[in-house]
């Protein structure tokens, strides 16, 4: 799915380290703190951007990588070519690549790996990409050549997020729990409710490149027991720190360093647009007049976001500020309501994940409805129970939950997604930006499709979140920037 988001359980309890951690004084291992904890370990299977967050570039690769910038290099493509109709694409394979069993990477497992991901019964959550794929060809172990049914400018981008990995054929069935890749690290064990370890790998094709021996994925769904966690030394790094009260306790404390900056994660409340009354556009547009983004960015985030008015991320070159499209405006929302039929309120259910940022925000964005005669009635959730009964089964009248694969606006092409808009016009936009090949071109057909969503507000848009991460002093390497929702360990060493 997309963007997709943090949490789990994972309580104080949980925070005990394995032997050989670095927090008992080893400098060639490293235990990394997350919110989340994954449902498995396949990201061409599973939606959870925690399945990334630890196998993404760790464990699995793909035919190239997206860089902390957000540009684009080889990985284990070496090299590509393109058509110029944007519809055929030629990747030379690295040589010399093994998977951590031992056997060879070859063309034939990318063809087999894309084919997978792009058939019928497919769980990838970019099933669109593959499926786009007319045929793969294998002339040779080393060369992939990819004709695509319409023309996608942007595939070596799609080719390195997590859901774009490759598998190896022999033991794809079973890498939600025993996963295998060519990464640097491969997969040692994981503590249900605790921690997933992986290990330096023998067979990675340069070793020397990677200073750590081990690292550790802690799970700590609770803010305070990751500050806990942090200041007693038991984790090295929290990545996405999640609680942002604390940032200046850390930045005054000389044994940390943090910093700060920018995610592809548009925050969202996300409504049910096939469920009455949110199948009125004019309930949806109320609610949005109700929402006060700076209220719920000071009170739930402490300052750290920024104002969205539609599904785009600021820092990307072809956004446009739509917040003023829906200001705050608590009276506008009143009299919608009383066109829509609903003069004397309504009631409707606000299920919330663990991350703080949902479960800070939604009572903050109750509060806000309850202003305007919205009783809203909060239903907290653990993860597995969001990814079943929100995202799987549709069963939600609103919902908060940050969206992190970058530029995927094209969710709302997708009218069978979670939330369920179902727009003719706007897919039509959505082909047109897909299918261009000038930069500009595309560039106006996302814009389109911003003030598209904007106006028909099948969800209320909130925030881009940040990306506060905190290091124990001499920890180097982390991403500060997050394109992609990934804790890529490659260049991570002690100082």
């Amino acid at each position: 799915m997309s963007k997709t988001w943090y949490l789990v359980a994972a309580v104080a309890a949980a925070m005990v380290l394995p032997v050989g951690a670095s927090a008992q004084g080893n400098k060639d291992a490293v235990v990394v703190g997350m919110v989340l904890e994954p449902p498995g370990l396949d990201p061409t299977t599973g939606a959870a951007a925690a399945i990334g967050e630890i196998v993404h570039y760790n464990l699995f690769e793909g035919l190239t990588k997206i860089t902390q910038n957000g540009s684009v290099a080889p990985l284990l493509a070496e090299s590509w070519t393109v058509t110029p109709d944007a519809k055929v694409y030629t990747f030379k394979l690295l040589k010399g690549v093994k998977f951590h069993n031992g056997n060879a990477f070859t063309s034939a497992d990318v063809k087999d790996t894309f084919e997978r991901d792009g058939a019928e019964k497919s769980l990838n959550k970019r099933k669109a990409i593959f499926a786009n794929m007319a045929k793969i060809d294998t002339p040779d172990p080393s060369t992939v050549v990819i004709t695509l049914k319409e023309p996608n400018p942007q595939l070596p981008f799609s080719l390195g997020e997590n859901t774009a990995v490759i598998l190896d054929p022999s033991t794809a069935a079973n890498d939600a729990t025993q996963p295998i890749g060519t990464g640097p690290f491969k997969f040692e064990n994981w503590v249900k409710g605790s921690s997933v370890t992986l290990v330096k790998a023998s067979t990675y094709r340069d070793p020397a490149a990677i200073k750590l021996n081990k690292v550790t994925f802690k799970f700590i769904a609770d803010p305070s027991a990751q500050v806990a966690a942090m200041l007693a030394g038991d984790v090295d790094a929290l990545p996405t720190f999640a609680s942002p009260e604390n940032v200046k306790q850390f930045q005054a404390d000389p044994r940390f360093t943090v910093t700060v900056g920018t995610t592809e994660g548009e925050t969202i409340l996300a409504m049910n647009n096939k469920r009455k009354p949110f199948d009125d556009i004019r309930v949806r547009r109320a609610i949005s007049y109700a929402i006060d983004r700076k209220a719920i960015i000071d009170g739930a985030m402490y300052g750290f976001g920024t104002p969205i008015g539609s599904h785009f991320a600021p820092h990307q070159p072809a956004y446009i500020d739509l917040t003023g499209v829906y200001p705050h405006d608590p009276e506008k929302a009143k009299a919608l309501l009383k066109e829509a039929g609903f003069a004397n309120g309504l009631e409707m259910t606000l299920k919330l994940p663990p991350p703080a940022y949902a479960r800070r925000g939604g009572e903050i964005i109750a509060a806000q409805l309850a202003k305007v005669g919205i009783k809203a009635k909060i239903e907290n959730v653990e993860w597995a129970a969001w990814l079943s009964g929100v995202y799987k089964n549709k069963d939600f009248d609103l919902t908060i939950v940050s969206h992190v694969e970058p530029l995927d606006i094209s969710i709302y092409a997708n009218p069978d997604y979670y939330f369920q808009y179902d727009s003719k016009d706007f897919r039509d936009i959505m082909a047109k930006a897909d299918a261009a090949l000038d930069v500009k071109e595309r560039t106006k057909y996302y814009q389109e499709a911003q003030r598209k969503l904007a106006e028909d507000a099948p969800n209320a848009f909130l925030f881009e979140l940040a990306k506060i991460s905190i290091a124990k002093k001499g920890l180097v390497g982390l991403w500060t920037n997050a394109p992609i929702f990934a804790n890529d360990m490659t260049a991570v060493h002690w100082q």
